[in-house]
């Protein structure tokens, strides 16, 4: 896919499953490496808390404790879900420890907020982070008006992205009609039982040439997979794009 001259969305697959938003009620994001750009220095930070606090907890050195976190994560999801399985961790601990990070470097994207607070119907953000984690975060970004609510790992009982159980739960919770909903989301993974569920589905990637700060397994090749809706490098343009259709 190629980078559409004038316009921040890549060109969309042939094989949506969507053609419109026009039957969109619910609008689910993603938020870290999606309300905020790939390039932010806030995942890094978060990442070396991660890596820390298992030194600690460990005594390990950073090579060991990195190794250790990224087995942990490619095999249960998350970090934290492997900790609360195999070492009997405490998550409100680890969850309190890795989110104590400076988010000054983030500043408010108001073309984003409009962008949110123009589109029809509910708002949610959906995260595998903690809620406030995810509150500070809007909030750094003047999206704290934006969202009714945040869905977080413990509202999931802890169970993350991309399972399936942690989609119904979301669902349940906050009366989602998935078939009525889109998601917007950096992971292509996390977006599988989105689409099967029959929600739409929105890839946010990096502009052509941005840091990408995210793990290399998890950052998606062209063609992207079928699961996925559309592809877009700049989430504010794209939504505003919307707007602009209705």
């Amino acid at each position: 896919m190629s980078e559409t001259a004038g316009s921040a969305a890549l060109d969309r697959k042939a094989s949506t499953h969507i053609t419109s938003f026009d039957h969109i009620e619910t609008w689910v994001f993603d938020l870290d490496n999606t309300l905020y750009p790939s390039d932010s220095d806030l995942w890094p930070k978060i990442d070396a808390r991660i890596t820390l606090f298992m030194a600690h907890l460990f005594g390990l050195d950073g090579m060991s404790s990195r190794a250790l976190q990224k087995y942990y994560y490619h095999r249960y999801g998350t970090t934290l879900r492997g900790l609360m399985d195999e070492d009997a961790i405490s998550a409100e601990e680890f969850l309190a420890f890795i989110h104590d990070i400076d988010r000054s470097s983030l500043k408010p994207n108001h073309s984003l907020a409009m962008a949110i607070a123009a589109l029809p119907g509910r708002k949610l953000i959906l995260t595998n982070g903690s809620r406030d984690h995810a509150l500070r975060t809007a909030a750094a970004l003047g999206l704290d008006e934006m969202f009714e609510d945040v869905f977080d790992i413990v509202a999931s009982d802890f169970v993350p992205k991309p399972q399936p159980s942690a989609y119904q739960r979301f669902f349940d919770k906050h009366a989602v009609d998935p078939k009525a909903a889109v998601m917007f989301e950096d992971l292509a993974k996390n977006l599988i039982v989105p689409h099967e569920r029959g929600m739409g589905t929105v890839l946010v990637v990096p502009k052509p040439g941005q840091m990408d700060h995210r793990d290399a397994l998890e950052i998606t090749r062209d063609p992207p997979p079928p699961h996925i809706d559309f592809v877009t490098s700049d989430l504010e343009g794209f939504l505003t794009g919307l707007s602009r259709q209705k």
